[in-house]
């Protein structure tokens, strides 16, 4: 049977292991809240605490098994955790067929405006973004079958401006000439499925909409 382990059951995870749930897979991930651990584990999936001060408490048996891992839990100031703790049991999980690291388009920096693809160098001009560069060539030099999935801003059901309107928290941001890139969640997962289906470890996919369009 096909198992997914996600490190991180947040919003784009989830859709993907939704999914997959429907389809026979075995889903097990991690996440730092108690309440959210009693909702997932209710949905059928097998839930384990983790974050940066918590490794996988026996992690060699709660990755036993894992065909397929995904891992959008972003790093901190000290690095990447999962890697941080637990590189060795992903590296010793002889089932492991297929990682996919969810990443952001942001690694590219500020080009003013000008068109990126893979090729482009990484040229992360915050913090945040440096991180993220750091983090994501340290997955693709783990010896492990890492794809990354560099994402522009994430949308979907529960995450638009539609629904920030409704709850009075939209914000309206006006600058002219300035565009962001997006994507549907349901569109990462339909990339996500299409790269288990086929493998190309160490490839990089930047997944966004066809067009940016100005906040407004």
């Amino acid at each position: 049977m096909n198992r997914l382990f996600c490190f991180g059951l947040g919003y784009t995870a989830l859709t993907l292991a939704r999914r997959l749930i429907a389809e026979g897979w075995s889903i097990a991930g991690t996440t730092r809240t108690a309440d959210k651990r009693a909702r997932l584990a209710a949905a059928g999936i097998e839930v384990h605490p983790f974050d940066r001060d918590r490794p996988l408490a026996h992690a060699a048996a709660a990755l036993e098994g894992t065909t397929h891992l995904l891992t959008s839990i972003p790093p901190d100031e000290a690095g990447d955790a999962v890697l941080d703790h637990h590189l060795a049991e992903l590296r010793a999980c002889a089932t492991l067929q297929w990682v996919g690291y969810l990443g952001t388009t942001g690694v590219y920096g500020d080009r003013g405006g000008a068109w990126v693809d893979e090729s482009a160098p990484v040229t992360p001009s915050m913090p945040r973004t440096r991180r993220r560069a750091a983090a994501e060539d340290r997955w693709r030099r783990s010896g492990l079958p890492v794809h990354v999935f560099r994402l522009a801003g994430i949308y979907g059901p529960g995450r638009n401006a539609l629904d920030a309107v409704r709850a009075g928290t939209v914000r309206r941001i006006v600058k002219p000439g300035q565009v962001f890139g997006r994507v549907h969640v349901d569109d990462i997962v339909q990339v996500l499925r299409a790269s288990i289906a086929r493998p190309d470890p160490g490839a990089i996919y930047n997944v966004a909409d066809d067009e940016p369009a100005p906040p407004q």
